[in-house]
Parts: structure tokens; sequence; C-alpha cells
């Protein structure tokens, strides 16, 4: 599910200082996710963007999907490591919802209660896309998981890291060879339908979702990707240069 399996984005907490800013601006605070397909840089441009909203004062909660809570990072393991294959896709999608449910109660929810800025490496899309579109496990039973988990919880924002699938795995076979994950290991035609199933998202909810193309190099698409922040949630985070301690 995640391209880099290796790479730990443990959840960041909010530190006494943070939850007093966060608790005086008042309200939920802000949930943006970023989706695409193995290699896209969804970990890269989560810290990027991180970066870029701490320096402007606000508190910012990083994690990743699997994972991203102590339940959660046990789950990310079986279905990484491929063991959880063998039961089919739709028992995986209800594994992913199980840690994504921890992950929810433990991580994002209280970050987001606290008003702090939440960007998660992957969430609710990549079931829709793995195990729905590219996995074939029905959509309705997708949807019924999701309502469960996820319930009001969704994100303000969604990135989608668009990029053929092609170069993505060669991305991820250039940072880790030879240690390709659960799905990193898939045909190239699931990959591909992969693909298509993010692209369709992201044409289908364009209130919430932004296409990116992830195919340039880091720092264009970090621009693209602020470009986008800006656009949707300006006035959510009063994003101002002016605004930096």
């Amino acid at each position: 599910m995640n391209p880099q399996p290796r790479i730990a984005l443990p959840a960041t907490p909010l530190s006494p200082e943070g939850e007093g800013r966060a608790a005086a601006r008042g309200g939920r605070g802000v949930f943006i996710t970023l989706e695409g397909g193995e290699g896209a840089g969804k970990s890269t441009q989560s810290r990027r963007l991180a970066e870029r909203l701490r320096g402007l004062g606000h508190e910012v909660v990083t994690t990743r999907e699997p994972g991203g809570s102590p339940g959660a990072e046990i789950i990310r393991h079986v279905l990484l490591s491929g063991a959880a294959k063998p039961l089919g896709p739709e028992a995986e999608a209800v594994l992913f919802s199980a840690a994504r449910a921890d992950h929810l109660d433990v991580t994002i929810r209280p970050a987001l209660a606290q008003g702090a800025v939440v960007i998660c490496d992957r969430f609710a899309d990549s079931t829709r896309a793995y195990q729905g579109a590219a996995g074939s496990v029905d959509h309705r039973f997708i949807r019924a998981l999701e309502e469960v988990t996820v319930g009001e919880t969704r994100p303000d924002l969604t990135l989608v890291l668009d990029l053929p699938p092609e170069d993505g795995l060669a991305r991820a076979e250039a940072r880790a060879p030879g240690a390709a994950d659960r799905f990193e290991s898939e045909a190239i035609t699931f990959h591909q339908r992969l693909r298509e199933a993010f692209r369709m998202l992201a044409q289908e909810e364009p209130t919430r979702c932004v296409l990116i193309d992830a195919r340039a190099d880091v720092d264009t698409v970090a621009a693209r990707i602020w470009q986008a922040v800006e656009e949707k949630l300006r006035v959510r985070l009063s994003l101002s240069e002016a605004a930096a301690p």
C-alpha cells in the first residue's frame, strides 16, 4: 500500500505549547491526505508540505497509512509483508479498515480536535483504489467499511500524485533494490488499474481532490502542491508569509 515500508512516518504528537496555540484558534483542524500509486513521492511531499506549514506557525501532525498508531503499525506489517494476501482482497480491506479505525481514534481525531493540520500519507481513498478498483472488491463493501471506520472524518483536501506506473515502480526499485512489498510486487496491469482509479477519483470529486503531475522534479511538484493548498485552504489556514512568527 505504502511504497516506503522501510521509512517511518510516525505521528508527531502536539507539544504542550502547540496545544495551547491550536486551542486558541478553536474549531476543527485541517485534514490533508496524499494519494497515488507506488513511487509517486507522497512521503517526500508530505514532509515538504509539513515543513512549509510549520514555517508559517501552524501545528502539524504528519502520519501515514497503513500505520500511524501503535495498533495500526502492527497491522501494517501483516499487510505489507504479504501475510494477509492468501486471505483475499476482501480480508485485506477489512484489515486496512481495522488499522484505520485505530489510527483515527489514537492519532487523527485527537489532533484535529486540538486544531492541528494533519497530513496523512494515504487514507481511505487508497482502499477504494487498491482493494476496490484494482482488487475488484465490490464498491458497496468498500463504502460500508468506510462509513463505519471513517464516518464524518473526511479529508478537507486530497492531493492525488499522478505518475505512470512504470516510472513509479522504477523509482521504488531504485530506492530499495529487491525489496518490493506486497503491492509493489503486483503485475503492471494492477498498477495501471490503480492509476486509473486515482485519476477517476480526482475527476469525480473535484472540490476535494486535486490531481498533481508527479513526473516533474521534487521542487516543482512541491510548488504545485502548495498552489493547490493555497487555492483550496487559504481561508482555513490563513496562509500568509506575514503570519510566520
